[in-house]
């Protein structure tokens, strides 16, 4: 009998509050562990880069949770950059335990020195960037990011076995820096709602008229998320006489600044009355909300996936969303929701046609929710990603025979 796989995630933090990043590595480690590998997550306490205090978990021991083993690290001492060097240490002392490693984040320097580790210790390693080698996402902190994937992310992107790219627009877009690592398209996979979402009613909980469509924004609040193509588009509609109750959820404990003024921005709008604003939604409450919205909205600019779009499909909400969310076109094929370009006219119209159709609505809520099981199912994406493991490890031990 074969040895079950030792697959190692390195991920900056799995806190909640950093949204669909730190969710597919805890689903993703759960689903690897059912096909029957040992998994096990390095990460920090980092709970938020400003005004939270860290995570409450034990630090530097094991620690079980559904399956899997997760390893916590103090957060020290660049708090706002997730560093640990206790979390370096211990990588160093272990990476030989581990078949493979997955490392995910670009330019965050506990993911960036962790590959530089497994390359040392000749341990394969996939590297996941978040959307960060996006050129858009290049561009801010332009001269910072060229000096830093100068010195560790070439060498780190060279050494991987795979770039794990999260769809094939991503794959497209995405700077590589001059290597020739192969890519690999794994998207990421979104996990069924408690059943006891149903037992919340939202329109008591946040007062919502109940004669209103829900429209749903669920995202961390950054300007790459199309707030401000969104803010205006409604305002017309508004004006046009369209009835609907925007229900906007989603922090930035990286940016409390521009949080405040999102929320300003809709307080002194005409949206006031027509809109709430919840702040950071986990639980059964987010999943009450994502069954009870009767659209999903997302305009981002850049969006090398959009885990809270499958979440809000697989919920049976038809979505718009702008062309540069990278399951666009998956979306289209299933007619699934209205997909928008990045302006304001655009997000208008389709808006517009969307909330005119309550009947359409419903449909393409049906086509959503099938498309979501059809494709992000973790645990056909785990089955998916245990076979490139395998392929990567045994083309490593072809080219050690040679």
């Amino acid at each position: 009998m074969s040895q079950p796989l030792k697959i190692l995630q390195i991920v900056p933090s799995i806190s909640l509050v950093y949204g669909g990043p730190s969710q597919m590595v805890r689903g993703f480690s759960q689903a690897l562990s059912a096909t029957g590998a040992e998994v096990t997550i390095l990460t920090t306490d980092s709970n938020g880069d400003v005004d939270e205090a860290p995570l409450d978990v034990p630090l530097g021991v094991p620690v079980k949770e559904d399956n899997y083993t997760v390893y916590y690290f103090r957060c020290s001492p660049f708090r706002r950059y997730k560093f640990s060097i206790d979390l370096l240490r211990w990588l160093w002392d272990h990476a030989q335990d581990y078949d493979i490693a997955h490392v995910h984040a670009l330019f965050s320097p506990v993911s960036s020195l962790a590959a530089t580790v497994l390359r040392q210790q000749g341990i394969p390693y996939l590297m996941r960037p978040l959307g960060t080698l996006d050129p858009a996402d290049l561009q801010k902190k332009k001269q910072f990011k060229k000096l830093y994937a100068a010195v560790l992310e070439h060498p780190n992107l060279a050494g991987a076995a795979a770039i794990h790219f999260t769809s094939e627009q991503e794959a497209q877009v995405s700077e590589r820096f001059g290597t020739n690592t192969p890519g690999i398209v794994l998207p990421l996979g979104v996990t069924p709602l408690p059943p006891t979402a149903t037992e919340i009613d939202v329109y008591d909980r946040f007062a919502i008229p109940r004669d209103r469509p829900i429209l749903l924004f669920m995202s961390r609040l950054d300007p790459k998320k199309g707030i401000d193509l969104l803010i205006p588009a409604l305002e017309t509609l508004q004006q046009e006489g369209l009835d609907f109750h925007l229900v906007m959820c989603g922090a930035n404990p990286q940016d409390r600044e521009y949080e405040q003024s999102v929320h300003r921005q809709v307080e002194e709008s005409s949206l006031r009355s027509h809109a709430t604003l919840t702040g950071y939604v986990a639980g059964d409450i987010k999943a009450a909300l994502l069954q009870a919205a009767d659209l999903f909205v997302l305009p981002s600019y850049y969006e090398n996936f959009g885990i809270s779009v499958a979440e809000a499909m697989l919920a049976g909400s038809p979505v718009v969303i702008s062309n540069q969310v990278h399951i666009w076109d998956t979306i289209q094929k299933t007619e699934s929701g209205w997909i928008c370009e990045c302006t304001v006219d655009s997000v208008t119209a389709q808006l517009r046609d969307a909330l005119k159709s309550p009947n359409e609505r419903t449909q393409r809520g049906h086509n959503a929710q099938r498309c979501a099981k059809n494709y992000y199912s973790w645990d056909a994406i785990a089955e998916r990603a245990l076979s490139i493991y395998q392929r990567i490890l045994s083309e490593r031990v072809a080219e050690v025979a040679k």
